[in-house]
């Protein structure tokens, strides 16, 4: 789906049509403190993109549309799109709520997959009065590739014997599974594009990534050999807080993360879920992010446990750094 987020917020609010639509955080006149969560098109030529400073933002556009994250209203819509896209093949593989992937090899060409492809964006289209964008390849990686450089609204297949001089042109970045400090640590050593990441060995890049490199070695040569499994997305239950102040000051912390706490646990009780694994999440004042995360030995839903287990691991960022925090989160992955 196109700026998923925000395209359901200008359909839902057809007076916004034309402006910078920006969803997140309260920007309070360029003083708030959380982030950008997506924002549309027009948003995105002012240099604003997700996870972006909401101050920042502000700054770019301050005449921009900010609009709350309404999170609940865009599961709805995501529910009824999978629905729709589900009946395309019986295999298929939601990975998020505006992403998912389909195996439609029992089709006799490309021809064929980009007829079914023009059916299903029109079906959204008419059914949802939202856009979305389509890569076909050989494996997921290629299909993904293709979809990111087919936005927005757009459709793009990728035969196999177009595979290399596709991938070859491209930057690092574009590669699934570089990051900002990968793209860093390569650039260093003066590897900007595919074609010249392509020239380093399974060796070399193990060397500098572990088991990471590998599969770095496999993807620039197009290489995924993941199925498509028609199972639901490992949902995951997660709240997060941004003070208004940076701070170290435990007592402000640990009464936020209280109530984080209680408020992801109503949330597991409400669905009748079980979890296993907690993660915390702190970002402190450069904007720096970690993560601590256990997995416990039997799956529960028993506050007690949630309660001590996230606090000994938010503990645990208070003691190793000394830098003060800007946001506390916390996630429980759902079983």
């Amino acid at each position: 789906m196109d700026a998923f987020f925000a395209q359901i917020e200008e359909r839902e609010n057809p007076q916004f049509k034309g402006k910078p639509i920006i969803v997140g955080a309260d920007p309070k006149k360029g003083k708030g403190r959380g982030v950008v969560s997506t924002c549309n098109y027009i948003a995105r030529k002012y240099g604003i993109h997700s996870a972006l400073p909401i101050s920042k933002a502000y700054q770019l556009s301050p005449t921009a549309v900010f609009l709350p994250v309404n999170m609940k209203f865009y599961q709805k819509v995501s529910e009824k799109i999978m629905n729709i896209i589900k009946k395309y093949s019986p295999q298929w593989e939601i990975v998020s709520l505006d992403e998912a992937y389909l195996d439609i090899s029992f089709l006799k060409d490309y021809k064929e997959a980009e007829n079914l492809a023009r059916k299903l964006k029109k079906e959204i289209l008419e059914k949802k009065k939202l856009t979305c964008t389509i890569g076909i390849g050989p494996n997921k990686l290629i299909a993904k590739m293709a979809t990111n450089q087919a936005k927005p609204n757009g459709l793009l297949a990728i035969k196999p014997n177009q595979v290399k001089s596709f991938l070859e042109p491209l930057d690092i970045e574009k590669l699934p599974g570089i990051g900002p400090k990968t793209a860093e640590r390569l650039r260093e050593i003066g590897v900007n594009k595919i074609k010249e990441l392509k020239k380093l060995s399974k060796a070399k890049l193990r060397n500098i990534f572990g088991v990471v490199g590998e599969r770095i070695y496999e993807r620039v040569r197009g290489i995924d050999e993941t199925p498509v499994t028609s199972e639901e997305i490992i949902k995951s239950i997660g709240k997060e807080h941004t003070f208004e102040k940076d701070t170290k000051d435990s007592e402000t912390i640990f009464k936020t993360f209280d109530k984080i706490i209680k408020d992801v646990h109503r949330e597991l009780i409400d669905n009748n879920f079980n979890f296993q694994t907690i993660t915390i999440i702190c970002r402190f004042q450069d904007f720096e992010t970690h993560t601590k995360s256990k997995t416990l030995k039997t799956r529960t839903n028993d506050f007690k446990i949630l309660k001590s287990e996230a606090k000994k691991l938010l503990l645990r960022f208070l003691i190793e750094n000394r830098k003060l925090i800007r946001l506390v989160g916390l996630r429980v992955k759902v079983v």
